[in-house]
This record gives C-alpha cells, sequence and structure tokens, in this order.
C-alpha cells in the first residue's frame, strides 16, 4: 500500500522535480493543480470515486470524504489507466480531476491520508489489511455528500497555556487576554486532550492547539505540548496542528541552540501534521522586505518547507486595524472599509503583531503574506485582534483583502459565535477553512450544529462517520 508519495512514487514522474523518475509501475506523471482560481496545496477534505454502481474498492465509497494534502496530482483521463487493470478513484478539486486513490490485484495506492481521514480512513486501511478488496455499497448514501469537491472546513481551536497551578488547560482569550476580570484567574475551559477528543467525536476537520505558554526553562525532550500530542493523535485520527515555541531555542538542559527545524521535528515525531509559525514570521517578513526580497533560506519557514513540504507549514498572523483618513496617507495596503474609525475614518489597514498581540510592528498584513508565501508556507491561520472574543463575525474584509494576496489557502479565525458566522464567511468570501474556539469550548455550539446548518445552506460539509 501506497500512501500521498506513495502512490506518487509508483508513476513515472513529476512536474516537482523532473530530473528524478518514478517507479514507473504506473504510466502518467503528476502535475501541479493550477492556482489562477484556487488555492494551492489542495488542503481538505475531497471524495475519491470508482465507477457508478460498482462495488466498494477496499472500502472507499462515494459518499465518503478523505482528507488529501498535495500540490502535485495525476491528471485523471477516462481509461487511461483502466485499460491497464487498475481501478481508479477518483476526485475533483475546482475544475480538475485527478487521481484520489488506485488499486489492482493486492496493490492499493492513496493519494489522500487514510490515517488521517477518521473512520472512513480507518475503513479503507481495514479493507486493506484484511485483503478484502471487494464490497457491496450501503444500501442508501448520503446524497449530500456524494456531490463531489472540496468541502468546507471547520477546525477547532483550543489555545492551551499553564494556569496559576502549573496545570495545563485549554483557555480562551477576550481580545487575547485570558484571564478572568473577577479573580484575575487564567481561564480554565477544560484539558485540551480531552476537548480534541470532544471535538473530534463531534466532526471536527482538524484541531489545533495553539501553545500560549513558553516552557522556556523546560527541557527540549520533556515540552509538556509533546505529552499532549502523542495522547491526542492516539485517537484523534484528523490532521492535527501545533503552535507557539516553533523558533531556534536553547535547551536549558544542555544549553545547546536546537534549531527551528529540530523543534519541529520534535512535535512531528509526537504526532503533529502540521506546525504554526507566529512572531517569528513577522520578524523573518521584515528582513525579507529589507534585504529587497532576497530569501535568506534560514527561516524557521524555509528550513521546515524545504524538509517537510509546504503543506507542514502554518503561518498564525495577528493584525490589527489602524485606522487611516484616506488610502494615500500611509505606505501600506489599505481598504476602503464599511466600519468607520473612532474618528470617522473611512480606511484602514491591518497592522502585524507579535509577542501575542503585545507588540505592533510596521508591517501590514499584505507584506506579512507575500514574504511568507515566498519562503514556502503552505497555509494561512488568520487571525484578528479587533474580533477576537467578539462572538460578532469574522473580519470578512480583511479575510478578502489577505485571499487577494496570496494563492495558498486561508483558514478564516477570530469572531466566530454561531453557525451563521460560518456560513457567511464561506458565502462571502473564497476562504478555504474557518476556525472556532469559544463557542465549542464554552457548549453553547458543537461542531456537528454548525455542519448541520452549513449543510441546510447547501454548502458541501464532511459528515461524522463512526462505522468503520
Amino acid at each position: 500500500m501506497g500512501i500521498c508519495v506513495g502512490l506518487q512514487a509508483l508513476f513515472e514522474g513529476s512536474e516537482e522535480n523532473s530530473s528524478v523518475p518514478g517507479l514507473g509501475v504506473v504510466k502518467g506523471r503528476l502535475e501541479r493543480f493550477r492556482d489562477d482560481t484556487k488555492s494551492v496545496p489542495h488542503i481538505g477534505w475531497n471524495s475519491a470515486k470508482t465507477e457508478a454502481n460498482s462495488d466498494s474498492v477496499y472500502g472507499l465509497r462515494p459518499d465518503s470524504k478523505y482528507y488529501y494534502v498535495h500540490s502535485y496530482a495525476v491528471p485523471y483521463r477516462e481509461g487511461e489507466l483502466e485499460k491497464d487493470g487498475w481501478t481508479v478513484a477518483k476526485a475533483r478539486y475546482g475544475d480538475q480531476d485527478f487521481v484520489g486513490a488506485i488499486a489492482k490485484d493486492n496493490v492499493l495506492a492513496t493519494q489522500f491520508h487514510p490515517e488521517k481521514s477518521g473512520a472512513a480512513g480507518q475503513r479503507v486501511l481495514k479493507a486493506f489489511l484484511e485483503g478484502n478488496k471487494s464490497q457491496s455499497l450501503p444500501a442508501e448514501l448520503d446524497q449530500n455528500s456524494v456531490r463531489d469537491g472540496l468541502t468546507r472546513r471547520i477546525i477547532a481551536c483550543l489555545d492551551v497555556r499553564t494556569n496559576d497551578n502549573g496545570d495545563l488547560v485549554v483557555t480562551k482569550g477576550d481580545q487575547y487576554d485570558v484571564r478572568e476580570k473577577s479573580d484575575k484567574s487564567v481561564r480554565n475551559l477544560g484539558k485540551p486532550v480531552q476537548k480534541a477528543q470532544q471535538y473530534y467525536e463531534q466532526g471536527a476537520d482538524e484541531v489545533t492547539f495553539l501553545n500560549i505558554t513558553s516552557f522556556r526553562d523546560t527541557p527540549l525532550k520533556d515540552l509538556p505540548m509533546l505529552e499532549v500530542l502523542r495522547q491526542a493523535s492516539a485517537t484523534v485520527f484528523v490532521p492535527l496542528t501545533i503552535g507557539g515555541g516553533i523558533r531556534d531555542t536553547t535547551d536549558p538542559e544542555t544549553g545547546r541552540v536546537a534549531p527551528a527545524l529540530e523543534v519541529a521535528t520534535l512535535y512531528f515525531k509526537s504526532g503533529a501534521d502540521k506546525v504554526s509559525i507566529g512572531s517569528d514570521a513577522v520578524t523573518a517578513a521584515e528582513a525579507y522586505h529589507a534585504s529587497n526580497k532576497t530569501l535568506s533560506g534560514k527561516t524557521a519557514i524555509e528550513t521546515i518547507s524545504e524538509a517537510y513540504g509546504a503543506q507542514a507549514v502554518v503561518v498564525s498572523v495577528d493584525p490589527k486595524r489602524v485606522y487611516v483618513p484616506s488610502a494615500d496617507s500611509t505606505p501600506h495596503h489599505t481598504i476602503e472599509t464599511s466600519n468607520s474609525g473612532p474618528n470617522g475614518e473611512k480606511f484602514c489597514w491591518y497592522a502585524c503583531t507579535i509577542k501575542g498581540g503585545r507588540e505592533t510592528r510596521d508591517l501590514d498584513v499584505v507584506q506579512l503574506l507575500t514574504a511568507v508565501e515566498a519562503m514556502g508556507a503552505g497555509e494561512i491561520l488568520l487571525n484578528c485582534i479587533d474580533k477576537d472574543g467578539t462572538n460578532s463575525g469574522f473580519d470578512l474584509e480583511l479575510i478578502k483583502m489577505a485571499k487577494a494576496a496570496v494563492r495558498i489557502p486561508v483558514i478564516a479565525s477570530s469572531g466566530a459565535g454561531n453557525a451563521n458566522h460560518f456560513a457567511e464567511v464561506f458565502e462571502e468570501t473564497d476562504v478555504d477553512a474557518a476556525l472556532g474556539a469559544g463557542m465549542f469550548h464554552r457548549g453553547e455550539w458543537t461542531v456537528k450544529q454548525v455542519k448541520d446548518e452549513l449543510k441546510k445552506t447547501g454548502l458541501l460539509v464532511r459528515k461524522f462517520e463512526e462505522e468503520v
């Protein structure tokens, strides 16, 4: 069985590196997805469908969705692989059909990640290990889920830090302030591993852990978030992202400086699928623009992307609005806003911040996004300090600006308070995913309830499956 690159290696070669041949077991070459009308990498949940009315091949079902994360794919051309005896499950991204999986005799290869595809993926793994190539499909299929294309991703985010007793807790801030107004204690909304399991069972498409405690005095091998990832990845079979502390770090136990790539590797080996970089991305972007857009090859983004691929690197952005009287009153990228400033200003730009929003930099969000995309980031987690904890909906103007600036996927964050806010951001912008936190932690909404509401509006969402 081959998974992701394991499928790609079976073919003759790829545009990614034309000088490196594939194994040539299967005819065909990989091509990069076009990014003129869609984000690349292709990240999220999509189909893997064989011919209509056929039996299930190694547990694949037309109403199941599977987790993909890749920039290159084998274009699907009807009949080409089938004439050589391959059964092909195809998927569609935008206007491009590509190979999602192939099977022949006792060989199975998937472009998607079954180990990160919940019960649907476990079903595929189980069928392959048991040699059960052909199975009858269920009598009734979910017709909404049979539809082709990438689903709307709903991500559950857990801000994790130590409370005043030294325990790791999930918390949530109001414009990044995580302490209760009454007694100034750290707001405690649950334990991180239990919360991650809860959201997985509700149908979350991904879970993100944002470590907002530095742990500077903790030896690298004993970082608390490593154990959180180990425990979560044992029972949560969707992608896990970890953010916070992904930078060059001095190990207090040895005094040795561990590069960001080494720190990221610890998290990947503990169960993370992606790492999120925040403040270091801002300082790297400042250096990039100061050097006339020269790449150093030494930043955390560049080194991790080179080693693990762009899809493994998320940049978390913490911008806030700066109102100005006119577009030409600042050198920064501005928008004409429908939400006037305190003195009636009609224009604003978004200033990037570092250190958890405590320090504002003279760098706008477009400058940051274009820089990190050039460095090799594969995805943007777009927060908004002005919206954080307000439950008033996402900043649609910020999201539209970000999507226009880059070709990589963008995740909307900050401000979600109900299901309508998710529907609004998907209907009003081209955002690739949306993230919720406080509304889930407080039990006001479940992930399933949000998805049910999105489904009613006609948006394609992944159904949660329990049966393997």
